[in-house]
């Protein structure tokens, strides 16, 4: 993130100038940019999105989606894991990304309302279902466990099982 509004206008081939045409400063263009992967990632993780399954099938939709676009677009997850750890996280409004995961949140509720899911707090949830993700798709921290159907079931598994009741 300490790249120069410069050095990212060359690396995309325009001018300085023509960043500035569509973003105040630096810092509005690191916040779009997160908004707009968080958005992507929302988009994705509720592909064939049904209310009407059960929790773990739907939860197993949504965690086989999220695994899908995280490993096709390692560089934006990366991007975005990076400027969630930095200090520009903090010019982010959170309701601007919890909007694309509304529906999730309200499948975390309705789970914990029906006793399917454990009571605890929505970050803490998705810490047991999102991280182990992050995990198995990073090269650097995985390298030894093949990222195949029968490994992706199996983490799917473990993570439920840590959620549910």
């Amino acid at each position: 993130m300490s790249s120069s509004v410069a050095k990212i206008a060359k690396e995309a081939n325009v001018s300085p100038a023509t960043v500035y045409i569509y973003y105040k400063n630096k810092e509005d263009l690191l916040v779009s940019t997160f908004l707009i992967i968080k958005q992507q990632l929302g988009k994705a993780m509720l592909k064939d999105f049904n209310e009407s399954k059960p929790i773990r099938d739907i939860l197993h939709t949504v965690w086989v989606n999220t695994f899908d676009f995280i490993v096709k677009k390692q560089e934006l997850v990366n991007y975005a894991e990076q400027f969630e750890n930095s200090p520009y996280s903090d010019l982010v409004n959170k309701n601007q990304t919890d909007k694309n995961f509304e529906q999730i949140l309200k499948i975390f509720k309705k789970g914990i309302e029906q006793k399917i899911i454990k009571d605890v707090s929505i970050d803490m949830l998705e810490a047991f279902i999102y991280n182990p993700i992050i995990v198995l798709t990073n090269q650097r921290k995985n390298r030894n466990t093949k990222l195949d159907n029968k490994t992706i079931e199996t983490a799917f598994q473990l993570a439920w099982d840590a959620i549910k009741l």
